[in-house]
């Protein structure tokens, strides 16, 4: 086995440590003023304090006289409006994950020069270390994916010369080749599924350098390695959705309490893999497709806003679905009125459904959008705002771009690990002590038994 070659040069690594520092570093004073508060809840009910932070922000309502009252969702990175940062790349016809992830895990939107330089080095990090997918892939092949790109990214760790250094430089250079890799492992990892779990044929494409992290992974997947352009933005749109939302949800706390253990990149990026992996989590999209695959199959006429109104009552009432009790796709624990990702990825799929002749299956998705408010809140007797959320509208992109159901969940992890980054960097560099939770004990005391005299 050999060390991988460290495509990051010096001059790169030093400018993007520095503008982590300069643009987006917190205070630790700042930062020990939340930390004494851990433990007690938020007002406006998002949750348990833990932290600050200068990363993602999500905002469903505000608190007016004590009272939550709904407004449209607005996402934020770094501070600029999601929605600002889609419009500015669809205005400039440009592919803009890359940049999202500069601004993520630097702070701050490169310039044309900074932008060129990191495109250029994410294109040579893309390449695994020699023999690694025949090694770590190809040799334990997985039937999910998630487990074997958590495996995958521990094993990166044996390739790097200096896997357990925590300085910012460090972990950029290991943010840098992670976001690079991801897609090429996950790509590989189906190929091997396919291979040796569902009996089709395997296609490996050597990924290419000057492509962006969209092209890739549809190049990497599909069989001709073929693609067209608005495949690709819509797909590179998914991802900057995908990026980052906030430190409360759980991937990202995941890195957030592993990192502040003081482990390496590997393990607590493994870690966040394992947590996004959850039904509950990353999985969320997954049972939203294969709820509408019942409803498709169930329905007579899509178009029937009666019928398809009754058919989701039978689902509230546990008659249909999969007796959850739920309608997949809506509701989010802070978004009300609108899940901005949902209505970003709406807008932008409504072309392409138009081209490939998903047209009628899109009006059902936003048909079930429009009815199921009024109809949980006459089943539940609730008057609780209810907006679509943004699995109602990924995992039907991925259909419509023909990407399989087995990298729903990994495609959200390659978008993801741009957020896992910045949320490991501000941990480490501002945390400072190891989080760790409590739970009041309900066990009472109890005397030793002997073996012979335990009933």
């Amino acid at each position: 086995m050999t060390i991988q070659p460290n495509y990051v040069k010096e001059e790169l690594l030093h400018e993007l440590s520095e503008s982590f520092r300069l643009n987006s570093q917190i205070p630790p004073e700042l930062y020990s003023r939340y930390r004494i508060k851990r433990g007690l809840r938020n007002a406006d009910g998002t949750g348990v304090l833990v932290g600050a932070s200068r990363l993602g922000n999500v905002h469903g309502y505000i608190l007016n006289e004590g009272e939550r009252e709904p407004i449209e969702g607005r996402l934020t990175y770094r501070g600029y409006n999601v929605y600002d940062l889609i419009h500015g790349l669809e205005k400039e016809d440009r592919f803009g994950f890359e940049e999202v992830g500069y601004l993520l895990m630097c702070g701050q939107l490169p310039t044309r020069r900074q932008l060129a330089e990191f495109q250029h080095t994410i294109g040579l990090e893309r390449a695994l270390p020699d023999n690694f997918t025949e090694d770590m892939i190809m040799r334990a092949p997985s039937r999910d994916i998630m487990n074997k790109l958590a495996g995958a990214t521990l094993a990166l760790y044996s390739y790097d010369a200096n896997p357990d250094e925590t300085t910012v430089e460090n972990i950029m250079r290991q943010g840098i080749s992670l976001m690079a890799k991801f897609p090429v492992i996950i790509s590989h990892a189906y190929q091997a599924k396919r291979r040796y779990f569902d009996g089709d044929s395997m296609f490996l494409h050597v990924p290419d350098p000057d492509r962006s992290t969209a092209e890739n992974i549809l190049h990497l997947v599909r069989p001709n390695g073929k693609y067209n352009d608005d495949e690709a933005k819509l797909l590179d749109r998914c991802l900057i959705l995908h990026a980052e939302h906030g430190g409360g949800n759980n991937s990202s706390f995941t890195v957030r309490v592993t990192s502040s253990s003081g482990t390496d990149t590997y393990s607590a990026i493994a870690a966040a893999v394992s947590a996004l992996k959850g039904p509950r989590h990353g999985g969320a999209n997954l049972r939203v497709v294969k709820q509408f695959d019942e409803m498709k199959e169930n329905l007579h006429n899509w178009k029937d806003e009666g019928e398809v109104a009754d058919y989701l009552r039978k689902i509230l009432d546990g008659e249909a679905g999969d007796g959850s009790g739920l309608i997949y796709g809506m509701g989010h624990a802070i978004y009300t009125k609108s899940d901005p990702r949902a209505v970003a990825l709406k807008r932008a799929a409504r072309p392409l459904a138009e081209k490939t002749g998903f047209s009628e299956e899109m009006d059902l998705i936003e048909l079930v959008e429009k009815l199921t408010p009024a109809i949980f809140a006459e089943k539940k007797g609730s008057d609780k705002p209810m907006c679509a959320n943004v699995d109602m509208y990924s995992g039907f992109v991925y259909k419509m771009l023909g990407l399989p159901r087995s990298l729903y969940t990994p495609l959200f992890a390659t978008a993801r690990i741009v957020g896992w980054m910045a949320h490991r960097l501000e941990e480490v560099t501002t945390g400072g002590k190891i989080i760790r939770p409590a739970y009041k004990p309900l066990a009472k005391s109890v005397e030793y038994v002997n073996l012979d005299d335990r009933g």
